[in-house]
C-alpha cells in the first residue's frame, strides 16, 4: 500500500468514493507518479518513476483509463466544490470557458480533426493543427499566497470534429452546445451561489445567451461584435393592443458610431492589474440595450466599450447578461481571462499535456481531463503546504520573483513526496502499520 504525505493525501482523499477500493490503489500510484515524472505523463514513465517497473499486473494501471467503472463527472463536482470551498467560500463565483487544442496524431484516435491553431498563427499567415479539442471550464481564483489570480481546472470536455458525428450518423455538437451542457452542470453542481461566466467570442451566441438568461442567478461575461445590431427595449403593449408582442424596441447606433460620436460620454477607469502588466488606466463607456438577429432570440445585455488612451490595444467591446453590473466588475472579471491561457501552457511546461499515448477512446476522454485536474489538486497541496509554512521561492540571477508561481507549488509537492517516499521517518504524517520488531528483523536478513 502507498504511503503519502497528509498534504497531498488530504487533496487526493477527496476523490475516493469515485473509484472502488482496489482501484483506488491504482490510482493513488498515477496521480503521484504523474505529479513526479518529468517529460512524457505515460503510464510507463510512471510507473518507472514510481519503481513499479517490474510489476507484472501492469496492464491494471492502463485499465484504470481504459476500462474501469468510474464517473469523470462525479470527480469533477467533487473537486470543484473542494476548490470553492478553500478559495471561494463566499461571494460571486468566477468561472472561465474555453476550448484548446491538444496536438495529436495516430489513425486510432478518432476524434481528432483538423483545427486553427490558438498559438502560432500571425496576422500575416494562419496555422492549421491535428489535434483533439477540448472545451474546459476552470475556476478563476484568487490565490492570496500567489497574489494573483490562478485558474484552476476541474471540468473538460472533449468537443469532436464534424467528420467524427458524421460518420456516426449523429448530428454535430457545435462548441456553444457543449457549453450550455457543462453551464448546466456548474449550476446544478453550486445551488445557491451567484455565477459568472466568462468566455471568448466562440460562445458570443444569442441562442446560447438566451438559456443563460433564463437560469437564476447565472451570467455570462463575453465579448461583443462592433456591428452588432442593438435594439431599444420594447415598448410596454397597450390595452387591448393586437398581434404578437414587439420584441424590440428602434434600431440603435452600432458600437463603431458610438465610438465616432464626439457626444459619447466616455468615463477613466483605473485597473489594478491590467494582464499582468500592473495598473492601467482606460476610457470605458457603457449603456443597456437589446441584441437581435432575425430568427434568433433577443437578449437584453449591457455592453462595454474600452478604448486605450496610449492606443497600445485595439477597441473592445464586451456584453454582460446581468443589466446591474457596472463596468468595473465586467472589465475585472473579463481581465481573469488571460490566466485560461496561462494554465493550459503550464500545463504543457510541467503537467506533460500532449505526451499521452493512449488511442482507446475512453482512455483518451479521461486521460487529459486528469492532467488539467492535477493542475488544481497541486494548487490544493501546496496551499495546504504555504498553510505549515512553506515559503521557498525559486528565483535566477536573471528572473527575480517575490510570489511563487505554479513551478514553485510543484517543486514543494514533488519535494514533499521524495521525502516521505524515500527519506521520512516520522509516524506522524504516515499511514503505515507497525509491525513487531523480530519480524522485521526477519523480514530484513531474509533481504
Amino acid at each position: 500500500m502507498l504511503s503519502l504525505p497528509i498534504a497531498f493525501s488530504s487533496a487526493i482523499g477527496v476523490f475516493a468514493p469515485v473509484f472502488s477500493r482496489p482501484v483506488w490503489q491504482y490510482v493513488k500510484v498515477l496521480m503521484t507518479g504523474a505529479v513526479l515524472a518529468p517529460g512524457q505523463r505515460t503510464v510507463t514513465a510512471i510507473l518507472r518513476i514510481m519503481g513499479r517497473s517490474a510489476a507484472p499486473n501492469f496492464q491494471t494501471y492502463h485499465r484504470v483509463l481504459n476500462r474501469a467503472v468510474w464517473s469523470p463527472l462525479h470527480a469533477s463536482r467533487l473537486l470543484l466544490r473542494l476548490l470553492v470551498a478553500v478559495f471561494v467560500p463566499r461571494g460571486v463565483v468566477v468561472f472561465g470557458l474555453d476550448d484548446t487544442i491538444e496536438r495529436r496524431r495516430g489513425d486510432q484516435i478518432t476524434a481528432k480533426g483538423i483545427y486553427r491553431d490558438p498559438v502560432r498563427p500571425s496576422h500575416a499567415h494562419m496555422v492549421k493543427v491535428s489535434g483533439l479539442r477540448w472545451l474546459g471550464c476552470l475556476l478563476l481564483a484568487p490565490i492570496s499566497w500567489a497574489n494573483r489570480v490562478w485558474a484552476l481546472p476541474f471540468l473538460t470536455a472533449l468537443c469532436p470534429s464534424e467528420r467524427f458525428y458524421t460518420q456516426r450518423g449523429r448530428r454535430h455538437q457545435t462548441l456553444p452546445a457543449r457549453a450550455w451542457q457543462i453551464i448546466r452542470l456548474v449550476r446544478r453542481w453550486l445551488p445557491g451561489r451567484e455565477i459568472v461566466l466568462v468566455t471568448d467570442s466562440s460562445c458570443a451566441a444569442l441562442e446560447l445567451l438566451d438559456q443563460v438568461v433564463r437560469l437564476s442567478r447565472v451570467s455570462m461575461l463575453t465579448r461583443l461584435r462592433l456591428d452588432a445590431a442593438l435594439y431599444d427595449s420594447p415598448p410596454p403593449r397597450e390595452p387591448g393592443q393586437r398581434g404578437r408582442p414587439r420584441r424590440k424596441g428602434q434600431r440603435l447606433p452600432t458600437l463603431e458610431a458610438v465610438l465616432a460620436d464626439e457626444k459619447t460620454p466616455w468615463s477613466k477607469l483605473t485597473m489594478e492589474d491590467w494582464y499582468g502588466e500592473g495598473p492601467r488606466e482606460v476610457d470605458v463607456a457603457t449603456d443597456t440595450a437589446v441584441w437581435y438577429h432575425s430568427g434568433k432570440p433577443p437578449v437584453a445585455i449591457r455592453w462595454v466599450l474600452i478604448r486605450d488612451p496610449q492606443e497600445r490595444f485595439k477597441l473592445q467591446a464586451l456584453l454582460s447578461t446581468h443589466l446591474e453590473y457596472t463596468a468595473a466588475q465586467m472589465l475585472t472579471w473579463f481581465v481573469r481571462r488571460w490566466t485560461l491561457e496561462v494554465t493550459c501552457e503550464e500545463a504543457r511546461a510541467h503537467l506533460g499535456m500532449e505526451t499521452q499515448r493512449q488511442w482507446n477512446d475512453r482512455a483518451i476522454a479521461r486521460a487529459t481531463p486528469a492532467l488539467l485536474s492535477l493542475y488544481s489538486i497541486i494548487t490544493l497541496t501546496a496551499h495546504l503546504l504555504i498553510e505549515k509554512g512553506a515559503t521557498c521561492v525559486c528565483s535566477t540571477a536573471w528572473y527575480s520573483k517575490t510570489r511563487p508561481t505554479f513551478s514553485d507549488a510543484i517543486a514543494w509537492v514533488r519535494r514533499q513526496l521524495w521525502d516521505h517516499i524515500h527519506f521520512s521517518t516520522s509516524q506522524q504524517e504516515t499511514d503505515m502499520i507497525q509491525i513487531p520488531r523480530a519480524l522485521l528483523e526477519r523480514f530484513t536478513e531474509a533481504l
